[in-house]
């Protein structure tokens, strides 16, 4: 999946935390979000917090469907909450190939 197809694919997906994810998908929405935020804070402070708000919910659900796609559940998510051990456990999910055949 190329950069522009995950911007896309993402914003289409606005709010669906069914389905898969794969890991072009997954860290090319990354790198938008933190190219997007950067450009925004640039501009205005305010912009960047709007940007950041406009892409909260699809940034949880490119997520979610990234941990179906390692055939876990979405709720591992929430794993972001405990402070730099949990984001090491989820960094190091999101870079794990996909399974196959999963429940998702």
């Amino acid at each position: 999946m190329t950069f522009g197809e995950s911007i896309k694919t993402c914003f289409t997906k606005y709010a669906d935390f069914s389905g898969r994810a794969s890991r072009s998908e997954y860290w090319w929405w990354f790198l938008f979000i933190f190219l997007a935020t950067l450009a925004a804070s640039i501009v205005s402070e305010k912009l960047a917090a709007l940007v950041s708000l406009a892409t909260f919910l699809p940034g949880i659900a490119v997520g979610v469907r990234r941990l179906h796609d390692i055939d876990k559940s979405g709720w591992f998510l929430l794993f972001y909450l405990i402070p730099l051990i949990g984001w090491l456990i989820v960094i190091y999910w999101a870079v794990q190939e996909s399974k196959e055949p999963n429940r998702f």
